[in-house]
């Protein structure tokens, strides 16, 4: 039972990850960027930011998204490698046309209502 547990924990974080990674990519294709969204959205071990005074900017993006959208499940804990994505939107000067993509599209909904897929904004 505790390896069907384990196993279950396991399928649902890679679930989440991938509805997460889904989200942003259909942001990213929204505001122009089809044929780069899998590059921008791919960070490694070897992955380095752009110009280190970009990554405070980078992280208030980041909570603020978390905190003003619908892009991160509530459960979710934020993610280092969504730092290195925002910092590539910075570079490309596509941060703040992200957030507003992102706040029409994933809206902040009050805590205990779903947004199913009926419920989102039409795309822009």
């Amino acid at each position: 039972q505790e390896w069907q547990k384990l196993n279950y924990d396991i399928y649902t974080l890679r679930q989440t990850r991938k509805e997460v990674r889904s989200r942003w990519k259909h942001i990213l294709e929204d505001l122009g960027f089809q044929k780069e969204a899998d590059s921008l959205l791919s960070v490694t071990k070897l992955s380095i930011v752009s110009d280190s005074q970009n990554m405070g900017k980078a992280r208030d993006i980041l909570l603020k998204l978390s905190e003003e959208t619908n892009i991160f499940p509530t459960s979710w804990e934020l993610s280092e490698r969504y730092l290195f994505v925002v910092d590539r939107l910075i570079a490309l000067d596509a941060a703040d046309e992200f957030f507003k993509m992102a706040s029409v599209v994933y809206p902040k909904r009050p805590s205990g209502e779903r947004v199913d897929d009926s419920q989102k904004a039409p795309q822009c």
